[in-house]
C-alpha cells in the first residue's frame, strides 16, 4: 500500500492512515508542540479549522490565519519566534481559490518552517507539491480522489523518510490505524486515479466554461479558466495544467434558485462527499458552513447562491445538458421575481 502511495506523491515515504483528519492531526501534532505556532490559511477545510483554532488551545498550540492572496511580506508580520509549521491547501473549499505556493515553499524555507500542504483537491495526478515546488509534509483525503468510490474513509501524508518515521510513531501512539479491508479498497482505487483524474479534468472544465457562458449564472469558480486569479500559475504548475475536478459557481437568484437548481439535476446527486465516479452537488450555505452566519460567511465570500461541484466521470455533454436544464428552467421564476421586486 504505501509503494503504492509512494509511486503517486513520488516523496521518498508515505504513510496511509484512518483518515484525513487522521493524517493532519498526526501530522501538526509531530511538528507542533506545547508553546509553538504556526500559521495556516483563512480558507483551510473546517475539521482542520476546528482543530487548529478550538482543540490546539488546550494544548498551548496557537494558530494565525494568514491570507493566501496577499504577498508574502504580509504574512511575515504575523511570525512569531516559536512559529514552526506554514499550513496550506493547493485548491481550497468551497472556492477553489490556489495560493501562489512557491511563494509558500520560499517563504518557508526563508523563516526555516516546515511547510504542509493538503493537496486533496489537487490529486497527486495533477499535482506532485513535494517534487515541485518542494512542500516538506503533502497530506491527502484518500477518502476522496485517490479511492474514488465514495466507500472507504482513509487518509495519507507523504514526505522525507525522517518526518514521516516520526509522524508514524506519533500516530500509532493516537490510533489512527487504516484497517485492512479498507487498505485492499484504497490500493484498488488508486489503480485507476490517472484514469479518472483525467476525466474529471475534462468534465469540470468543459462544465465550467458551460457555466460562465449561461445568463443564470452570476460568477464561476475553477482555477482552469482564464477568469481564475491564479489561472497561469496552475497552468505552469499543475501537470499537463490539468485544474481538477472541483468547481463551484453562483447563480443569479438568491438560495432559492440554488436550491432549485439542484433540485432539478437528474445526474448531479446531492451529496457532501467528493472525489468518486458520480457527480455531488452541495449548498456550501446549508451543509459545510451552515455553522456560520449568513455575515460570516458573506465575509470570505461564500453567498447563500453558491453551489459547489464534485465532478465525476459521466458522459461530458450528457453531464453539461444536465446544468443546463436545470439553470434554463430556473430562468422563468428569476424573471418574475425580478419585475415583482420592480
Amino acid at each position: 500500500m504505501y509503494a503504492n502511495h509512494l509511486t503517486v506523491v513520488g516523496t521518498e515515504a508515505a504513510l496511509v492512515l484512518g483518515s484525513g483528519m487522521a493524517a493532519v492531526t498526526s501530522t501538526l501534532l509531530t511538528l507542533l508542540k506545547a508553546g509553538d505556532h504556526m500559521l495556516i490559511q483563512e480558507a483551510a477545510y473546517g475539521g482542520t479549522f476546528d482543530l487548529v483554532h478550538k482543540e490546539f488551545k488546550d494544548l498551548n498550540i496557537t494558530a494565525t490565519m494568514i491570507d493566501t492572496s496577499q504577498p508574502s511580506n504580509s504574512w511575515a508580520s504575523l511570525l512569531m519566534p516559536n512559529t514552526k509549521v506554514i499550513y496550506v491547501e493547493a485548491i481550497s473549499n468551497p472556492l477553489m481559490q490556489v495560493p501562489d505556493l512557491p511563494v509558500v515553499v520560499a517563504f518557508a524555507q526563508q523563516h526555516k518552517l516546515t511547510s504542509v500542504i493538503d493537496a486533496t483537491f489537487a490529486t497527486p495526478v495533477n499535482l506532485q507539491p513535494a517534487v515541485s515546488p518542494g512542500f516538506d509534509v503533502v497530506i491527502h483525503s484518500a477518502t476522496k480522489f485517490l479511492n474514488g468510490h465514495s466507500d472507504i474513509i482513509a487518509g495519507a501524508v507523504a514526505g522525507r523518510s525522517k518526518v514521516i518515521s516520526k509522524i508514524t510513531g506519533k500516530a500509532n501512539h493516537l490510533g489512527g490505524s487504516l484497517d485492512p479491508h479498507a487498505a485492499f479498497l484504497l490500493q484498488r482505487g488508486i489503480k485507476t486515479l490517472a484514469l479518472r483524474v483525467e476525466r474529471q479534468n475534462a468534465n469540470a472544465a468543459a462544465l465550467a466554461a458551460a457555466l460562465e457562458k449561461h445568463p443564470q449564472v452570476q460568477r464561476v469558480h475553477y482555477p482552469g479558466l482564464q477568469s481564475h486569479e491564479r489561472y497561469q500559475l496552475v497552468r505552469e504548475l499543475f501537470r499537463k495544467g490539468g485544474a481538477g475536478g472541483m468547481l463551484s459557481f453562483e447563480t443569479v437568484g438568491g438560495m432559492q434558485q440554488a436550491e432549485a437548481v439542484v433540485r432539478g439535476l437528474q445526474l448531479g446527486l446531492v451529496a457532501p462527499s467528493l472525489g468518486g465516479v458520480e457527480t455531488l452537488v452541495t449548498l456550501p450555505a446549508t451543509t459545510s458552513h451552515s455553522g456560520l452566519t449568513a455575515e460570516q460567511r458573506a465575509a470570505i465570500g461564500i453567498n447563500d447562491n453558491l453551489i459547489r461541484v464534485a465532478v465525476g466521470i459521466e458522459d461530458t455533454e450528457d453531464l453539461v445538458d444536465d446544468f443546463m436544464r436545470a439553470l434554463d428552467a430556473t430562468a422563468a421564476e428569476v424573471a418574475a421575481n425580478g419585475s415583482a421586486a420592480n
